[in-house]
């Protein structure tokens, strides 16, 4: 417990507390939820198992150094009071992120620039030398972040998003975020212990993302790089210890995943990525019009999908959306379905009552994740038999 440390990880709106819920099943200590962030605590090796496995992580975020600055010489003052040579050479590169909540502070690229010349100065007068700035593939990414007057430094151990999963080299147009489906799916009670259909599914990310939680494969498995492989205490072999402990948690799954989309195009990009993810053997996709498919399989089915909501795209709306809920009520009995949609207004013409609604985010705009349970029958008939059965068996206890 003597080498643990703080982390953060970062997330959306709305799913902080499976956030939370994942770092503690992982292992996590003093996990505790914030606003679109999950605090924990964790030595190195958590801190590459947290980003090999987290799903619902969109970065994670180890804090260095606090203090306070009103001004742009105390923002420089407490940077350059930090030893940054114990953390990069003058031969390396680095990038600095900012966030600003500051009535002092207005600007974050300001703040990154200052904060940028206040590492390079004190590097030129200690060695004649300096790092250089690198935006895509520094050695260093450094996060700064500030509250009102309280600065906190960071650093960045993921690199790019961890959205970046590595498997999906094709997409449609606006894709769904990869953390947001996997989000999405946890929400909706997603466990792999059903058959699952995406009948939309556009570049497949739902159908990646549902296969991975119902194998347990680790999420980022497929990632060429995280930032941590450059800092100076990366070490590669007890990576590869905890990738390997990862894998032998995978496990067997007994149902199918499958996918539909009427366009061609989505569905050699879909089969592209699932092959990138090496999850072929559990993902099934095919060329079809989810208005005229219907429900193939006995038993639950778990459908999650993300509808077209552009009133920009040549869909009229309110029959496309009125279209879905006929077809679920008609041709899906024994279905959970859920579906997002950032189209707060078509969701209306669904027809069918939602037994709940989310508040999420996509792509900046407000969005509801909403479930429709569909049953065997009329909702009634099915309240009406399990009444009928326990009269029956009120009457036999008499």
């Amino acid at each position: 417990m003597e080498n643990n440390f703080k982390m953060i990880a970062k997330t959306f709106f709305g799913f902080e507390e499976i956030l939370a819920k994942e770092l503690q099943m992982l292992g996590a200590q003093n996990v505790e939820q914030g606003v679109r962030m999950v605090s924990f605590k964790g030595d190195k090796g958590f801190m590459y198992k947290a980003n090999l496995s987290l799903r619902t992580a969109l970065k994670i975020l180890k804090p260095i150094y606090f203090f306070k600055a009103n001004n742009e010489q105390g923002l420089y003052r407490g940077i350059a009071s930090m030893n940054w040579s114990k953390l990069l050479q003058a031969n390396q590169t680095f990038v600095i992120d900012t966030t600003v909540h500051s009535t002092y502070f207005n600007h974050s690229e300001f703040v990154s620039q200052k904060c940028k010349d206040a590492i390079v100065d004190q590097f030129r007068e200690r060695t004649g030398q300096r790092p250089s700035i690198d935006k895509v593939h520094p050695d260093l990414r450094i996060n700064i972040h500030i509250d009102k007057d309280q600065v906190s430094v960071a650093l960045d151990t993921s690199g790019n998003a961890l959205n970046q999963r590595g498997y999906r080299t094709a997409t449609n147009i606006a894709p769904i975020n990869e953390v947001l489906a996997a989000g999405i799916l946890l929400l909706s009670g997603w466990d792999g212990q059903s058959d699952f259909l995406d009948p939309m599914c556009g570049s497949g990310t739902f159908l990646a993302e549902a296969a991975m939680i119902a194998c347990n494969i680790p999420a980022n498995i497929n990632r060429k790089q995280f930032a941590f492989e450059k800092w100076n205490d990366w070490d590669n072999d007890l990576f590869d210890a905890i990738t390997d402990s990862l894998l032998k948690r995978v496990r067997e799954f007994h149902y199918t995943i499958k996918g539909y989309d009427k366009a061609p195009s989505a569905v050699l990009k879909a089969k592209e990525n699932i092959r990138n993810a090496n999850l072929e053997d559990y993902v099934s996709i095919s060329e079809a019009n989810f208005f005229d498919s219907e429900k193939t399989s006995e038993g639950k089915l778990h459908i999650v999908f993300n509808p077209p909501y552009d009133e920009r795209l040549d869909i009229h709306m309110e029959a496309f959306y009125k279209n879905i809920g006929d077809t679920l009520k008609k041709n899906y009995p024994g279905t959970n379905a859920w579906m997002i949609t950032a189209n707060l207004e078509a969701l209306k013409f669904v027809g069918l009552k939602p037994s709940r609604k989310i508040k999420l985010f996509n792509a900046g705009l407000e969005a509801r994740l909403a479930k429709y349970e569909m049953y065997e029958g009329s909702k009634r008939t099915k309240f009406a038999a399990v009444g009928k059965a326990d009269g029956e068996q009120a009457a036999e206890e008499a």
